[in-house]
């Protein structure tokens, strides 16, 4: 996976991001999700290479970025500090400018970035969520029987951090495996590196604390925005899965045009997991907004 692409780490406030670099063209920022790592771009890496310099890191809390123990206000965990690291990687890398393509919680964090840095996000594509204020806001039932973790992992440490290394397998299958399109989608070598991910030090203290974060801290900051009149001023593509939850509980175009001035997107015949799921289709819908 990721042939031709050279890993670095790169320090914001002594936070070491993983990232790895391969391709040629304009910069392309790629965020990955919960509860995976750069690697759920494995699929569509080398293509997107041919076009542009794609750079994809792995979140601070995922993966091999270091995963620093929570502060009480969860503050070192928000979308801001996240944005914040991905801004500090793309600087380092020569990067003042750059467009981004993000997954899941990866685009809740580019979603803050594109708010935050106007100046920095050129091009910013979303994959399968809504905005976060508006999912918290209108959770119903079956949006709680499908995302059952946005509201485990927000309990006080240590409790879902035990349960989670208790046997991290089985957290992983369950969750990814429990979406509309099973364990399918994903090759052997990509669920023994989400499993690597998630087996190291931390990482279940990590993905609690982006979690914890979301439901308090990112909520006054996006609240925050709406009250000063602060949007997504770059142009936008939504994308969500047919099949998933985010498409079947929440209108995402019309929630997404509330907090963002110049988007479009539309559904597309999958779950959860897009990049990995229909790899040729996602290409084919980002490529030529990417582009032009």
């Amino acid at each position: 996976m990721f042939e031709g692409f050279t890993t670095h780490r790169i320090d914001h406030d002594g936070v070491a991001i993983h990232a790895v670099v391969g391709g040629d063209g304009p910069p392309l920022l790629l965020l990955h999700g919960h509860p995976q790592t750069h690697v759920i771009w494995h699929k569509v890496a080398g293509e997107l290479a041919r076009h542009f310099t794609v750079v994809a890191t792995d979140l601070r809390g995922y993966g091999d970025s270091d995963k620093p123990a929570g502060l009480p206000d969860h503050s070192n965990y928000s979308k801001r500090t996240m944005a914040a690291d991905q801004m500090a990687v793309m600087r380092a890398l020569g990067f003042e400018r750059f467009r981004v393509l993000a997954h899941d919680r990866g685009a809740r964090v580019a979603h803050r970035l594109a708010v935050d840095h106007p100046q920095a996000v050129e091009k910013v594509v979303t994959l399968d969520i809504a905005p976060t204020l508006a999912m918290y806001a209108q959770t119903n039932e079956a949006f709680a029987r499908a995302y059952y973790h946005w509201f485990f992992l927000i309990r006080p440490a240590p409790f879902p951090e035990t349960l989670i290394e208790a046997d991290p397998e089985l957290y992983l299958r369950q969750t990814m495996g429990s979406r509309s399109a099973g364990l399918a989608p994903f090759t052997d070598e990509a669920l023994a590196e989400y499993l690597r991910g998630l087996r190291q030090p931390g990482a279940a203290h990590g993905l609690c604390e982006d979690y914890r974060a979301s439901a308090g801290i990112d909520l006054d900051h996006d609240r925050a925005d709406i009250e000063a009149g602060r949007m997504i001023e770059c142009e936008m593509l939504a994308l969500w899965g047919s099949d998933g939850a985010v498409g079947k509980c929440f209108q995402p175009l019309e929630e997404w045009r509330k907090v963002a001035r110049r988007v479009t997107g539309h559904a597309l015949p999958c779950g959860h997991y897009i990049a990995e799921e229909i790899p040729e289709q996602l290409l084919a819908e980002v490529l030529p907004f990417l582009r032009a």
